[in-house]
């Protein structure tokens, strides 16, 4: 009989998240204030988030013990199932042995609610009564408004606009669980109308939008900001997925030689990635993990990596990653949730390090890859995902052409059941790739910031 799922009993649950920064050769340079150019200390970020999860960020401790709390709402959906692609396996004529852990059986429909619940609940638990965030395709808002309606927090998201109008059934089930949705840029945010007022067609970007959700959440002491990627604490409470899945790889008989993961901010990435990329600092055991990017927002590929600013009007701390300039506005494409500026600093200092690889793919090659996807395993992934999916691809033919039968590992975020528009404008022959070029890049990048190193 071939095994095409792997299961764990809710047993088996994850007791701790695992930190990467305790098996780092080096850390990655601190967080700067954007006024003194100076380290960031806790009362710097004490108006946005709970002390709990400020420690988390700086923490090096290699395990973080997870409330019993989150593990008891995680057990609706969590431990997540590890799947055998057989059929894209036989369909692509490959010795390669393809795994995915698969992230869309949560209630939100992707990995995101690892983070929102994590996050929902230290907010509670410190008093907050109100969270402000900022979402691109609906994934990371949907996740904070279902984590929000469980501890009785409100929930305000500003979604970019472009996605506000794509995606209106990912809205709407943001405002089934309670949230409250305002399309960004708005009129509502002094950032927002500023952009407004210079660019009245503005169709956003997760830089604005985190703007406005910033300065809204500066604004009240009972509110605080949700992120839902690049933050450490956010990468560190995705790190559930990969730790499942060492399990599971060992219940199938088989270790990844290689892990590939979409990259818009860095979290889901790190949630399968980080504990195989701890085991092999550790010296435990080798291989390769690949990041793949769209072309059309390619900062790991062509943006630079210095400090930078995680937002468009300046309001955040000063972040050291791969960017492409926080004035960045990026095409319409469908995969919203990978169409942010900027890279997780810990996914940047990996790539740094030469730990990670990392390469950009064109829209089209990734929705030829979800589709077909959908026709062999069934599953219709979120657009997000297919950039995973379409490099998982080009390494299982990269098997059939050297004739080796390595085994490949990747994180199927999210389905694509709230993205059937962007399916059904490939299918229409709508959708066009875009090539985000070497003079476009210097340009986004000559308003960098003249402070660090």
């Amino acid at each position: 009989m071939e095994t095409v799922k792997y299961l764990l009993s809710e047993d088996r649950l994850p007791e701790s998240w695992y930190n990467i920064a305790a098996d780092l050769p080096s850390l990655p340079p601190p967080p700067l204030h954007p006024a003194t150019g100076q380290p960031i200390g806790p009362a710097d970020l004490a108006p946005l988030f709970p002390m709990e999860l400020i420690k988390q960020e700086v923490s090096t401790e290699r395990t973080i013990p997870i409330p019993e709390e989150v593990r008891a709402i995680y057990r609706q959906w969590r431990p997540t199932p590890l799947f055998r692609a057989r059929r894209l396996e036989r369909a692509l004529d490959t010795p390669a042995r393809i795994y995915y852990k698969y992230e869309g059986v949560s209630p939100a429909g992707s990995h995101k609610p690892n983070t929102a619940v994590a996050q929902a609940y230290y907010n509670k638990i410190e008093g907050v009564r109100r969270l402000v965030t900022e979402t691109g395709a609906g994934q990371w808002g949907s996740s904070l408004a279902f984590a929000g309606a469980l501890f009785g927090l409100e929930v305000e998201v500003f979604m970019v606009k472009v996605s506000y109008n794509q995606k209106p059934y990912r809205r709407a089930l943001m405002e089934t669980y309670g949230a409250r949705v305002i399309a960004s840029p708005s009129t509502e945010t002094a950032a927002g109308r500023a952009i407004l007022a210079e660019h009245p067609d503005s169709t956003g970007s997760l830089g604005i939008a985190i703007s406005e959700a910033v300065e809204v959440a500066a604004q009240r002491d009972d509110t605080r900001y949700a992120l839902g990627s690049v933050l450490n604490h956010v990468l560190l409470h995705q790190t559930v997925i990969g730790q499942e899945a060492m399990i599971q790889m060992e219940m199938a008989g088989d270790y990844p030689d290689v892990v590939v993961g979409c990259t818009g901010g860095g979290s889901n990435f790190a949630g399968i990635a980080f504990p195989f990329i701890g085991a092999k600092l550790r010296g435990e055991r080798p291989l390769r993990v690949v990041a793949v990017e769209p072309a059309a927002c390619p900062s790991l590929t062509k943006g630079k990596y210095a400090y930078d600013f995680g937002d468009t009007a300046h309001l955040t701390p000063l972040m050291k990653m791969h960017t492409l300039g926080s004035t960045f506005v990026p095409p319409g494409i469908h995969a919203g949730g990978l169409r942010y500026h900027g890279m997780a600093p810990l996914v940047s200092h990996l790539l740094e390090l030469g730990v990670i690889e990392a390469i950009a793919i064109q829209q089209l090659e990734t929705f030829a890859a979800g589709v077909q996807f959908a026709r062999t395993e069934g599953i219709l992934p979120a657009p997000e995902a297919n950039h995973a999916i379409a490099g998982v691809i080009r390494e299982a033919l990269r098997c059939k052409e050297e004739g080796k039968s390595e085994v490949i590992l990747f994180n199927l975020c999210g389905h694509g059941h709230f993205d059937l528009q962007a399916y059904m404008d490939y299918q229409a022959g709508k959708l066009r790739d875009y090539e985000y070029s070497d003079a476009e890049v210097a340009m986004a990048l000559a308003g960098l910031p003249s402070v660090g190193a």
